[in-house]
Order: C-alpha cells, then sequence, then structure tokens
C-alpha cells in the first residue's frame, strides 16, 4: 500500500487501499466527540484522489487539476517540526503537540481542553479523556504519551484513507491515512510514516501535501 504525490496532480494510491468516508459528530455540549462512517467506496488496486480542490468527482480526481493550472509543489520539506515538538508535562501523561499539523478537527477541546486535562493527569477522568482526544486526532498532531515511560498511546488503526467531512460546520476536511500508509513525495522521497497524518485535498494548504487547516477558511 502507497500513496504518491503526483506533480501538481492527484495523490495516486495504489495497493486496494480501503477509501471510507467519515461525519465527526458532536455530543448534546456541542463538541466534537465520536466519528460516524457514512459511505465505504468500493475496493480499487489503484486510485487517484483529488488534490486540488475543484474535482467535479470528489474525492477522485477528474483531471481539472489541469485545466485550471493548479499549483501543487510540496511545501513540507525535511518536515523538520516532527523533531521539536512542543511538549506539555503532567503527572501521568505528557502531549507532543505539533502545531504545523493542526487541521481544526476540535477533539481536543473538550473538558477544559486536552492540554489542561495533560497537566492534571493525576486525575484517572481527566488521564482518560486527555487519551480519548489525543486518539481521535485524525493529524496526528497531538500524541500523548505515557510519563514514565515515555511510550506513545496510539489508537489501533486499519491501513486506509477516510474523507473527512464536519457537517455542523459544513466542511470538507481532509484526507485521514490511518495504520502507518507511505506517503512518497513527487520527487521519491518518503515522508515520515506515522499511524495518523492528513493530506490537504482543498488545494490552499501552506504545509502541502499535508492539511494544515486552510479548508475551514472561508
Amino acid at each position: 500500500m502507497k500513496i504518491t504525490v503526483t506533480k501538481n496532480g492527484p495523490y495516486l494510491v495504489t495497493g486496494n487501499v480501503p477509501l471510507i468516508q467519515e461525519e465527526i459528530c458532536n455530543d448534546e455540549g456541542g463538541y466534537c466527540r465520536t466519528w460516524k462512517k457514512t459511505k465505504e467506496f468500493p475496493k480499487a488496486e489503484q486510485y487517484a484522489l483529488c488534490r486540488c480542490g475543484h474535482s467535479g468527482d470528489k474525492p477522485f480526481c477528474d483531471g481539472t487539476h489541469a485545466k485550471i493550472g493548479f499549483e501543487g509543489t510540496e511545501t513540507a520539506g525535511s518536515e523538520q517540526y516532527l523533531k521539536h515538538p512542543r511538549i506539555i508535562r503532567g503527572p501521568e501523561l505528557e502531549l507532543l503537540d505539533y502545531e504545523n499539523l493542526c487541521v481544526h478537527a476540535r477533539f481536543c477541546m473538550r473538558a477544559g481542553g486536552i492540554w489542561n486535562l495533560t497537566e492534571h493527569s493525576d486525575d484517572p477522568g481527566a488521564k482518560a479523556t486527555a487519551i480519548e482526544e489525543g486518539c481521535n486526532c485524525p493529524s496526528g498532531r497531538l500524541v500523548v504519551r505515557d510519563a514514565e515511560t515515555k511510550e506513545a498511546i496510539e489508537p489501533a488503526l486499519a491501513k486506509s484513507i477516510v474523507v473527512i467531512e464536519y457537517p455542523p460546520r459544513g466542511e470538507h476536511g481532509p484526507l485521514w491515512v490511518r495504520g502507518g500508509i507511505p506517503v512518497v513525495s513527487a520527487d521519491g522521497t518518503q515522508y515520515k510514516v506515522r499511524n495518523r497524518m492528513t493530506l490537504c485535498r482543498c488545494g490552499r494548504s501552506g504545509n502541502k501535501p499535508f492539511c494544515d487547516g486552510s479548508h475551514v477558511q472561508k
């Protein structure tokens, strides 16, 4: 399984990667809380996903990028931000915050926010909620780890790609790449393989090929 970023074109997905659509769901307090699967696309050995944001056959590419002269130059570079996260230290948990990767999925805001919860992780309820919020972060911006062992607490995710939608705000989110699928640059360089990452599908990210939350801008 592999995702290749093509030059000024779509993501070429190979290896029979499952493609799913899921919605972010709010709880009774209006906070993002759970995921709901709304569609499962037919399996295919190979397919191309829109990267410019203008396809008439979303999430698939229909060639529009060539007609509009889409500029899809990758700007994520050597991903130096992955080497220097902001670290919030708590009594039982630590939080690694890779701020460049925020996609505004908003799972991190409930119960005072994951940052505050981490600082109070000697409370069992705060600890459990911090872990839940961290594991729901699709981009991997937020990584919770055990304060003593330094071992990351990661959700078990099957290799798949999820098209993210958020109906309460009318937002069409990024492509959520799950389970450690390799993403390869147009120049052949492989990005760091991670359990959770999100790829831009609106064409406006300043951190291509990754999402930087630009899709929420009106």
